[in-house]
């Protein structure tokens, strides 16, 4: 990851900048807010998690604070799995997001993530089928929970859980098979 970019802005055309350094043009996913006390600069590893970004802050309640507090806890496709399959416990993990707000979220989310479920981005999360999104499993997805819970990181629980060949089987099984598996 780039911590720090030092050059020339060569090309700017909001919501993209552009900066040459020695060179090299890097294109920055970045979101301006504007307050009056400040302005911050929000910069993003591409162009899917900036429009996440501002689609979370679209939201009654939900700041620039949260909604990075969200995508710091878990990846953007895994934020989307929470809001398919209605999942609170997730969320609940999430500094500063409780039972309550987390159910506000779901709701409100799951109007919204319509057009996110249907992406092209979705697709790429269902291996052998790039014609639309799996079928949820509920217990590949309580597995994942619980994996999370255990303190792995949303990315390795989820890869975990997806190496696991059978699939018919329980929740804690699953979760048996990729603790061993990760061990």
């Amino acid at each position: 990851m780039i911590g720090r970019l030092r050059g020339t802005l060569a090309e700017k055309q909001p919501p993209h900048l552009i900066l040459d350094v020695n060179g090299l043009g890097y294109e920055l996913h970045t979101h301006l807010v504007v307050r009056e006390d400040a302005q911050l600069l929000y910069g993003f590893a591409g162009k899917r998690e900036r429009d996440f970004f501002r689609e979370l802050i679209r939201l009654n309640g939900v700041g620039p604070k949260l909604a990075l507090a969200l995508m710091s806890s878990l990846e953007v496709d895994e934020l989307i799995r929470c809001v398919q399959s209605q999942d609170t416990s997730a969320l609940t993990k999430v500094p500063g997001v409780g039972k309550k707000t987390a159910e506000r979220l779901l709701v409100e989310l799951k109007d919204r993530f319509k057009a996110w479920e249907t992406s092209p981005a979705m697709f790429a999360l269902v291996p052998n089928q790039p014609d639309g999104p799996a079928p949820v499993n509920t217990a590949e997805n309580d597995a994942v929970s619980a994996l999370i819970s255990l303190g792995y990181k949303p990315q390795e629980a989820s890869k975990a859980i997806t190496a696991i060949k059978d699939k018919n089987l329980s929740s804690e099984d699953l979760i048996r098979r990729a603790l061993k598996g990760m061990i």
